[in-house]
């Protein structure tokens, strides 16, 4: 075959290809790195003198983040676990994060990322499904650690308080934490060293040099366990790696158009514990010696919008219900965004009428993405060049292959609707223990199989239609909420909206909306109404419950699982 009828062969069955910016390549080169560590001990050093992270007006440089992490590596090290010992870290985005998940990773030791809202039955579970030995956790959270450390394996608690890195002004951060907020319920964990004390110790102990490679656990991600039981996705240092490589390769097209900033800085509103922030803001951000402006509680938007104004922010990775409060903020509104370049959507869909008020407000289109935590997670985005929104999750993302296929396994064709499976070097290992679940998920000729359905049009691009599990089957026709919602969302009278589908006599299931109003005046009536020509009669929904807000995870995903319970 000559190169040209090759390059034809290829694109036939990646028809992607032909939409990708031009120069782009189609594979990645070799990992930036042997393992994460070394990247970021080396990102520290080119950028030594530069901000790494900011929180609550403190900057903590490369250099310094180099120097802590080293400490908090040598103190697990003097603890005498072995090389790859699970370390549970259970913190919002504050200084200590950064450095606590760099120190694991360089002593030879795997992250388990928690969520700190977490229930004690929800922790209790994480932590003796990954085995963790040691945890390090924000003091606000420490009495939900105290009522289950007796039936785990942890045997070593660091307790940080968001005051610790703060210099003085931290004491007054945690008086107000404690005492005027009330943020910190009692606890007591026997033993536990405070976090600055653990930087102290590991500090006289020194860390020692561990050899790792690209095939060893860095973390463990656990889903957000709305398939059933909370599994840990297993992330290689490969893994990671070669999605930041890959993410780095993607955002090149971003500077067709604006000229590179000569140091980027980063908006990091969303939980750095999350796949989505870990790998764009904390590995990626690192490598390309970014400032990140750490955002503790995310849900503040009047306080995040502040911080948004104070720095002149040039990328921005959000999820719909954050762009969407963003843009309902009055004083979002005056912000310049003249310096904002990038911003990345993902999570959940984005929904077009948010996207046009975002691209009217900021000037910027939002790139669309989609990835999960087995991915590591980035899997498709669209072209950061582009100069239209395209309602899809875009194309996948170099040495990346989607494939749409059905019930049987079996390759659908253009446009058909099939599970959307992933096949890459940014896809994990397995299920944490699981091989059953591992096997489950994965195809004989090795695609992650998503649980999303969607289909890929004629240039490559993919369109989500929905969870295979939120799928709503009306007298046989399947019905996507996906697809209500954004109906819905174009209303200007509502805030936000999430559809399920509820059991009904005559058709097996009707769609139920579940509605934050905009406009205190909306009525189920006006609902019906909008949709009449907009939806057909199947799809409709059938009632209507007007909502406070609406139930999330901690990223802002709506959680439809728990309105439909």
């Amino acid at each position: 075959m000559t190169k040209t009828n090759a390059n034809k062969a290829t694109t036939a069955a990646r028809p992607w290809l032909k939409s990708y910016p031009e120069g782009m390549p189609a594979e990645i080169g070799p990992l930036p790195a042997p393992s994460i560590g070394a990247l970021l001990s080396d990102a520290c050093k080119t950028y030594a003198d530069r901000p790494a992270f900011t929180c609550m007006g403190k900057s903590l440089t490369y250099a310094e983040v180099e120097r802590k992490s080293a400490e908090f590596g040598a103190f697990l090290q003097s603890k005498g676990l072995e090389k790859g010992a699970r370390v549970a870290i259970m913190m919002p985005n504050v200084l200590q994060y950064p450095i606590a998940m760099m120190g694991t990773l360089r002593a030879g030791f795997t992250v388990v990322n928690v969520n700190p809202l977490y229930t004690p039955r929800e922790l209790e579970h994480q932590l003796n499904d990954s085995g963790a030995e040691a945890i390090v956790i924000l003091e606000n959270f420490a009495a939900t650690l105290q009522a289950v450390i007796a039936r785990t394996k942890v045997k070593h608690v660091v307790v940080a308080t968001m005051g610790d890195l703060l210099g003085f002004k931290g004491l007054i951060v945690n008086l107000v934490v404690r005492r005027l907020k009330k943020m910190v319920p009692a606890w007591s964990l026997p033993g536990h060293l405070p976090f600055n004390d653990a930087l102290a110790a590991g500090a006289a102990a020194g860390l020692k040099p561990v050899e790792q490679g690209p095939d060893d656990v860095a973390f463990l991600q656990y889903t957000g366990g709305t398939t059933g039981v909370s599994k840990g996705a297993t992330l290689l240092h490969s893994n990671i790696l070669a999605n930041v490589a890959q993410n780095a390769i993607w955002i090149e097209s971003a500077y067709a158009k604006k000229p590179r900033p000569e140091r980027a800085v980063y908006l990091c509103a969303l939980p750095l514990y999350h796949i989505y922030a870990l790998t764009v803001n904390a590995v990626m951000g690192m490598q390309q010696g970014a400032e990140n402006i750490l955002i503790p509680n995310p849900r503040d938007i009047p306080a995040l919008v502040k911080e948004f104004d104070k720095y002149a922010i040039n990328v921005f990775p959000g999820l719909n219900t954050l762009f969407n409060a963003l843009l309902n903020n009055d004083d979002f509104q005056k912000i310049d965004f003249k310096p904002l370049l990038l911003t990345f959507g993902g999570g959940m869909a984005v929904q077009r009428g948010v996207a046009e008020r975002w691209r009217d407000l900021t000037g910027i289109v939002i790139a669309e993405g989609y990835g999960l935590s087995e991915t590591s997670p980035v899997a498709t985005a669209n072209r950061f060049d582009s100069d239209t929104f395209t309602g899809t999750i875009g194309l996948p993302i170099p040495s990346t292959e989607i494939a749409i296929r059905d019930e049987d396994g079996k390759d659908l064709g253009l446009d058909e609707v099939g599970e959307i499976c992933i096949r890459g070097p940014q896809v994990m290992s397995g299920y944490w223990n699981r091989p059953e679940e591992t096997a489950n998920v994965f195809t004989a000729d090795g695609f992650f199989k998503s649980g999303d359905m969607g289909f890929m049009d004629e240039n490559g691009f993919v369109k989500i239609v929905d969870r295979k599990k939120d799928m709503i089957l009306v007298s046989g026709f399947n019905v996507y909420p996906n697809e209500i919602e954004e109906v819905v969302a174009g209303h200007p009278g509502v805030l936000e909206v999430a559809a399920v589908g509820v059991p009904d006599e005559k058709s097996g299931e009707v769609p139920k909306l579940f509605i934050v109003k905009k406009d205190p005046t909306l009525s189920e009536q006006d609902i019906y109404d909008y949709c009449k020509d907009k939806l057909t009669g199947y799809k409709r929904p059938k009632q209507i419950e007007f909502r406070d807000e609406l139930p999330k995870t901690n990223v802002g995903k709506i959680l439809r699982r728990e309105l439909r319970d």
